[in-house]
Formats: C-alpha cells, sequence, structure tokens
C-alpha cells in the first residue's frame, strides 16, 4: 500500500497531474502559487481573508511581487483559484503551509496560524498527500506540530502521507533573486518524503538543495537570518562608535570593502526590519533555552538593534539643537515608512518606531512613502502619506530619511530642505553642511540658511 501511494503521487507530480494546495497567500505563498500555476499544476489557493480572495478573483495583486498580468493568465486558465473554502483541501495531492509565525507579547513564538493550518488539513485528510511546511519556525517544530499530531489520528508519516520542511526564501522587491530562481532548501521527514518533495519543487525552482531531515530545513533558515542579524547589530554598532570618535562609517565601510577576501559589507541603519530577521534570531534562542542553552551572541545583537531607533532619535535631538531647536515642537517630514526601499512591506519596520518616539518627544510628523501608503500607529489611528512638493520642503525643520527609495529626488531634497538626518547613506554623493548622517560626526556648523 506504501508503495502504491508512493508511485501514485510520484507519478502525480512528474506528469503535472498533481493538484497543488497553498495555505497563507501573503508574501510567500502568493507568488509561490502562482509559479505552481503558470508551471501547468492546478493550484487552489488558501486563506481566511475575504478581501484577499475577492482581490485575487479579480485579478488584483496586492503583492509587489506578483504581475497581474500572470495572476490575470493564471486565473482565468483554471489553473489557480482562491479561495476562503478550506473543505477543498480534501481535493489536494500536495499542499504547502505558508502561514505567518509573529511572535507574541511576551516574544514567544506564536504557532496558532501553522497549528490553524493543520487543523484545517487534518478534517480534509486523505491518504497520499504530500504536506510542506514553509513557515519559518524553530528546529523540531514539523515534528511537533504536524508529524505528532497526525500520528494521533493514526496516519503514518512516510507510509500514509509525506511530509517535509522547506524554508521560504522571499527578499519582497528582489528584481534579481525571485522565487524561481533563489536555491530552494528541503528536507523531508523519511528518503521518500524528500524524494516527493524535491520533485515537486523542482518543477518550479532551478535549484533545489536537499538535506538529511526536516531539523536541518528548519535550522538552515535561523542560521541565514540569525547571521545576518548578528552582523548588521556590529556594523550599528560600529556606526554608533565612529559617531562616537569623530570617523564617518560610510567611508569606512567602502575603504574596508575594497578587500577582496574575509570581508563581507553590512550597512547601518535606524534598525531592522521585515519578517524574518527581527523574529528568526528570537526563534532560535528561545529554542536553545530549552536546552539550557543560552546564546549571548544573540541576545546581544537584538538589544543592539533594538536600540538603533533610540540612536536615532538622539540624532534627530542634536541635529536640530545645533540649529536652535528642540525636537518638541519641531516639524519633521519622514521619508520612508517601508523596511527597505522600493516596496511597501512595513513589517517590523524601524520606521514606525521611530515615528512612535518623535511623536512621544512632542514633534509634529507628516510622513511619505511613495510604496507604504498608511500605517495604524501605537493608539490605533490611520496615519496617510502626504504629497509634498520638493520646493516646498523648507517649511518642515528638519526631514529624517528612513528608507531611501529610488523615486526620491534627492537633488531637489537637499536643494529646498533646511535640514536633513540621513540614516542610509543616500546622500552619500552630497557634501553639504546641512546633511547629518547616521554614523557620523555632526558638523558643528550647519548650512547657515537654517
Amino acid at each position: 500500500m506504501t508503495t502504491l501511494l508512493f508511485d501514485s503521487l510520484n507519478y502525480k507530480i512528474l506528469n503535472k497531474t498533481a493538484r497543488v494546495g497553498v495555505i497563507g497567500l501573503g508574501y510567500v505563498g502568493l507568488p509561490l502559487a502562482i509559479e505552481f500555476a503558470k508551471a501547468g499544476y492546478n493550484v487552489i489557493g488558501f486563506d481566511l481573508n475575504t478581501n484577499k480572495i475577492e482581490q485575487l478573483i479579480n485579478s488584483n495583486s496586492y503583492i509587489m511581487d506578483v504581475k497581474e498580468d500572470e495572476l490575470k493568465e493564471v486565473i482565468e486558465n483554471g489553473n489557480f483559484i482562491p479561495t476562503a473554502d478550506f473543505s477543498l483541501i480534501n481535493d489536494v495531492d500536495c499542499i504547502s503551509i505558508c502561514v505567518p509565525t509573529p511572535l507574541t507579547k511576551s516574544n514567544e513564538p506564536d504557532m496558532s496560524y501553522i497549528e490553524s493550518a493543520v487543523n484545517e488539513i487534518i478534517n480534509e485528510m486523505h491518504k497520499g498527500i504530500l504536506i510542506t511546511l514553509e513557515s519559518t519556525t524553530y528546529p523540531g517544530s514539523t515534528e511537533e506540530l504536524i508529524e505528532k499530531k497526525l500520528e494521533n489520528y493514526g496516519y503514518k508519516v512516510g507510509e500514509d502521507y509525506f511530509l517535509c520542511f522547506s524554508p521560504e526564501r522571499v527578499d519582497p522587491g528582489n528584481k534579481t533573486y525571485t522565487t524561481q530562481n533563489t536555491p530552494k532548501v528541503l528536507g523531508g521527514t523519511t528518503s521518500r518524503c524528500t524524494e516527493l518533495g524535491i520533485n515537486l519543487y523542482g518543477k518550479v525552482i532551478n535549484q533545489m538543495v536537499p538535506v538529511s531531515s526536516t531539523k536541518v530545513a528548519e535550522m538552515s533558515k535561523l542560521l541565514e537570518n540569525t547571521f545576518r542579524s548578528i552582523n548588521i547589530a556590529f556594523i550599528n554598532e560600529m556606526a554608533m562608535l565612529c559617531d562616537r570618535i569623530g570617523v564617518n562609517i560610510w567611508e569606512t565601510i567602502e575603504a574596508a570593502n575594497t578587500k577582496p577576501f574575509g570581508f563581507m559589507k553590512f550597512t547601518p541603519g535606524p534598525g531592522i526590519g521585515g519578517h524574518c530577521i527581527p523574529l528568526d534570531p528570537v526563534y532560535l534562542s528561545w529554542k536553545a533555552k530549552e536546552s539550557n542553552f543560552y546564546s549571548r551572541f544573540i541576545e546581544l545583537a537584538q538589544e543592539t538593534n533594538k536600540n538603533m531607533p533610540y540612536y536615532v532619535l538622539a540624532k534627530v535631538s542634536e541635529a536640530l539643537n545645533s540649529t536652535s531647536k528642540s525636537i518638541r515642537g519641531s516639524k519633521i517630514l519622514i521619508l520612508g515608512m517601508a523596511y527597505k526601499p522600493d516596496v511597501d512591506d512595513l513589517r517590523e519596520s524601524p520606521s514606525l518606531e521611530v515615528f512612535e518616539l518623535l511623536q512621544s518627544n512632542g514633534a509634529f510628523i507628516d510622513f511619505n512613502d511613495p510604496h507604504a501608503k498608511t500605517f495604524k500607529d501605537a493608539h490605533n489611528n490611520s496615519v496617510d502619506s502626504i504629497n509634498f512638493k520638493y520646493e516646498e520642503l523648507g517649511i518642515y525643520d528638519c526631514i529624517l530619511l528612513l528608507t531611501n527609495h529610488s523615486s526620491y529626488n534627492y537633488i531637489d531634497i537637499v536643494r529646498y530642505s533646511k535640514l536633513i538626518i540621513d540614516t542610509r547613506n543616500a546622500f552619500k554623493n552630497f557634501d553639504d553642511s546641512k546633511i547629518v548622517k547616521l554614523g557620523s560626526p555632526l558638523i558643528k556648523k550647519v548650512h547657515e540658511t537654517v
């Protein structure tokens, strides 16, 4: 029976007659579902958000990386069916779980979305299905949250169904690396699970990277982003040090980057954002503590990165003081609310915290972001991006550049602003005393027109 189930599903996968389900149609799930649909698979996308489902049915993409013409094509040819009806899980042969994994208020992993998705699968469970978890989580979670639960219902992994973990590696807005051409790590619970997972994803991903277990695959994702978090924290600390001792961190980084070996370039900023880098190290640290292992590197990196919005606040205060002004009562325009350039992603964006810090210190804040048009503040009030004219920037006591979107005219920002605080080295080609940079000492004489 086991061989028959494996052979039957493998045949369907290789011949693209397997029906693929994707639970969670966000930054990870929607691009993945579209790739499977474009490859010729029949795909059912599941999401509880009926507004998202309606938008997709009408070929309206809410994810920047999903082109509306590609969405329209797979909707019209029937290869992609978005739905909030989870009973249709019974119709799929393979299902990928791509739901959020945030942190709780006590800074612990919130597995509720995965647990909910697994419950939906159990309700419609049938033998011979391939389940792949993509949501970022801690090592051992595929086994704990899926395998053991299905065991309680009498399903044996590798025999009655097949189970893999394959961490998402989505980088929103990246024009070079997409879902299709980013190498994909995958580990199965058994060798047959791995084979099926590789065969399925290999139809839509250029390079598959099989590993020996789900735990290795889970750990690889946390290692990738913890590595980045620690190195970003180091360069953020170096930025604060350089500021203190009178050295320009940006020039220093470029000088170090000329070494052709042994150096990897990281740059400082107002903090870390996005879903992965702020959260993944916490997942790893939390899991490590279960084994009485305490990672000082992770804790120190988190502390440093979380402190950066406060450093930005101090930098704004210092810059305004140099013009005989204080934060309280000053009118400030924030440029860029998204966590990185040219995307609309506000998840964990440090700009949100900088906004709250400035406002709580008495500043009058406007913000502009050409991509992220609105957000909810700490009091759950909607804050909307303003439109501005460059020649009117002089009405602000300072311009705070938090996200260096490519659409900004940096020449005109310099021309018409009184004072600029640059947290991203966006004004690296300008030599003007009105520009105050993160990680660089303040020029004592600010532009005389201030």
